[in-house]
């Protein structure tokens, strides 16, 4: 994703050992183009290749519906997630913002202008709301629904 949107004209094609669908859809929502296992005859890359090179997406028949099926599983997931976190108040993604982005909570009382005691029962709010019990797995969620981290040089 870093190359695809830093060069937007570079193009991945992913020469793969075996066809995993799992991973097929975690490249492609990566930005790659193509998947092509290592063994493939050299007619069937350069086919790609050039499928690749005009805009087009190329999958083995084999996987496409496997990475449907994944790419699907990760839209409900990422729905789902997205609800939790809009049910929060906007003090509490703020906080959440700031676990995105690593500060603990000394750090986030710190930043916010909040007692250290504030903030722990923010994040235990948080936690309570989008149904984790820690905050790695808050942050796994947040990342899931789309919440970037907080700003650390000031908004």
């Amino acid at each position: 994703a870093g190359v695809r949107s830093g060069q937007p004209h570079i193009r991945t094609v992913v020469l793969a050992e075996r066809d995993d669908p799992r991973r097929a859809a975690a490249a492609l929502q990566a930005g790659a183009s193509g998947w092509v296992a290592k063994d493939c005859s050299l007619q069937r890359l350069l086919t790609v290749i050039r499928g690749v090179l005009r805009d087009e997406t190329h999958l083995p028949a084999a996987l496409l519906t496997g990475v449907l099926r994944e790419l699907t599983a990760a839209r409900k997931h990422r729905t789902e997630s997205e609800q939790l976190v809009e049910s929060l108040t906007p003090r509490e993604r703020e906080v959440l913002r700031c676990m995105v982005a690593g500060l603990g909570r000394k750090a986030v009382a710190e930043r916010l202008f909040l007692s250290p005691h504030t903030v722990r029962t923010h994040m235990q709010n948080v936690l309570g709301k989008l149904g984790v019990h820690s905050t790695l797995a808050a942050v796994a969620l947040a990342r899931r629904a789309g919440v970037g981290p907080a700003s650390l040089t000031g908004d």
